[in-house]
Order: C-alpha cells, then sequence, then structure tokens
C-alpha cells in the first residue's frame, strides 16, 4: 500500500517433539536476514508449543496518508500490471507430491523470496489508481477485490500473463492445489471467458500464490515509470467501464 515497515513482531508455533530448537533457530536467522534487508527492527515476539510449524511477523510502520496505494480506484482505459509470475501454489503441490525436487522449484523459491517494495515504490511514482498484492485468492480472486463496489470491468489477456517454468506440465500431471478449485468455483460467477480459454488456463488463473507480485492499475501515460525501473513487471490488461466483471480473453 506504499507504507515503509519498521519494526516487527514475530510469533512462532513449534512441535518440540518433532524438531530440534536448531530447526526454529534458522527459520528466525532466514527472518531477521529479510528484516535487515528492509532495515526493520525485530523488537520482540512470542512462541507457543503447536503440532506444526508456525511462523509469522507482525509488522509497524509509517506511510503518508495522501499517498496509499488502495485496492479500489481504477479508471477507464488503465493498464492493468502483475510484477511477478504466477504458479506458486501448482508448483509447491507438485513438490509435496514428490512429482519435483527441491532442486527443480528454485525459480519458484526465487519469486517467494523478492520483496515487493520495489514493485511499490514504482507504483507511488507511477500514482497508480490502484494496486494489490496476490496471494491465497489468486490473480482473479484479487483482481475481483479491486473491482468491489465499482463502475469498472478487467479485460485480462491470459497469454500476456507471466507463468513460472512447468507450471502447465504440473497442471496436466493433476498437481493442482484444492484452492485453485475453490478460488474457481467462487470467482466463476463473475467471469465472462473467452471461447479459446482452457480448463486449464481458469485453474492457473485461480492458483493460490505465496509472496505473489503485485497486481497495479495505472494510466497510460505514466508506464514510464516502470519503463525506467528495473523491476520485472507485464502488461496483462486494462480497465473499462462496466458492472465489476472480469473477462478473460
Amino acid at each position: 500500500m506504499g507504507g515503509k515497515p519498521v519494526s516487527a513482531m514475530a510469533i512462532a508455533g513449534f512441535p518440540l517433539c518433532d524438531y530440534e530448537p536448531a530447526v526454529l533457530t534458522e527459520i528466525m536467522k532466514g527472518a531477521v536476514s529479510v528484516l535487515d534487508r528492509l532495515g526493520v527492527a525485530l523488537v520482540g515476539g512470542h512462541s507457543f508449543e503447536n503440532d506444526e510449524i508456525k511462523f509469522g511477523l507482525s509488522v509497524a510502520g509509517t506511510i503518508d496518508k495522501n499517498h496509499i496505494l488502495r485496492a479500489t480506484g481504477a479508471g477507464e482505459g488503465d493498464l492493468l500490471i502483475l510484477t511477478k509470475p504466477i504458479g506458486v501454489g501448482i508448483i509447491t503441490t507438485a513438490l509435496k507430491g514428490g512429482v519435483l525436487t527441491d532442486a527443480q522449484i528454485i525459480e519458484a523459491i526465487e519469486w517467494m523470496r523478492t520483496i515487493n517494495d520495489k514493485a511499490s515504490e514504482t507504483a507511488l511514482k507511477a500514482g497508480a489508481t490502484a494496486c494489490t498484492d496476490v496471494t491465497g485468492f489468486g490473480l482473479l480472486g484479487h483482481a475481483l477485490n479491486m473491482l468491489k463496489d465499482s463502475r469498472m470491468d478487467f479485460v485480462i489477456n491470459s497469454s500476456k500473463v507471466p507463468v513460472m517454468d512447468r507450471v502447465m506440465e504440473m497442471i496436466d500431471a493433476g498437481m493442482v492445489p484444492g484452492g485453485a478449485n475453490r478460488n474457481l468455483e467462487y470467482a466463476a460467477e463473475y467471469i465472462d471467458w473467452g471461447p479459446q480459454v482452457a480448463e486449464e488456463i481458469k485453474l492457473l488463473l485461480c492458483d493460490p500464490q505465496t509472496s505473489g507480485g503485485l497486481l497495479i492499475a495505472v494510466k497510460e501515460r505514466d508506464m514510464w515509470a516502470f519503463e525506467e525501473s528495473k523491476i520485472f513487471y507485464k502488461v496483462i490488461g486494462g480497465a473499462t467501464s462496466g458492472t465489476g466483471r472480469i473477462m478473460v480473453l
């Protein structure tokens, strides 16, 4: 949303009977390394015994109240930009299913490790009209959230959406997370599918992401900010007057 993180509190659930404490130490080291990259101070936290490993951060920061990137606000003719390829949910499902190895998901790991700070800064520089991250509800679920209570429609060109390597292969192998099917079931009511959009593409566009990129609406005249940046981005569609629906081509 254009904010600057300042401090963080950690929360960790840990099964002491299943893992050595050294595992939690490594998790904390990983968290601190990311916070250090952003200049964020870890100021404390809480831990508890749990049946499975859980870890998260509660982050405090600052924001310019006159420059907040909100989910809604896209206007007629805005372009839609996506700043990371999709497919994380499918790739990690394939890892859990033993179809892919750790070495074969390096690309997905690197994208999950890519922080959205530069993308957010570029969106602010471009005067983006709307912005959201793409996470558990998939690309289409979060795009629909951008259209909530609006008089806009989105047109998304599925052939322009960036996709990680081997994702389509894994869909064909049946490595689709249950969340993708649930997301598709929810979104279907609000989506108009082009005649050439295959079922595999529908599932892909609803694949739940972990640490996904930003979906940004921006005026075409302000695209210079992205063109001058060094971040990854793809224009995947645009906004037009409507009733809060998405047309997928």
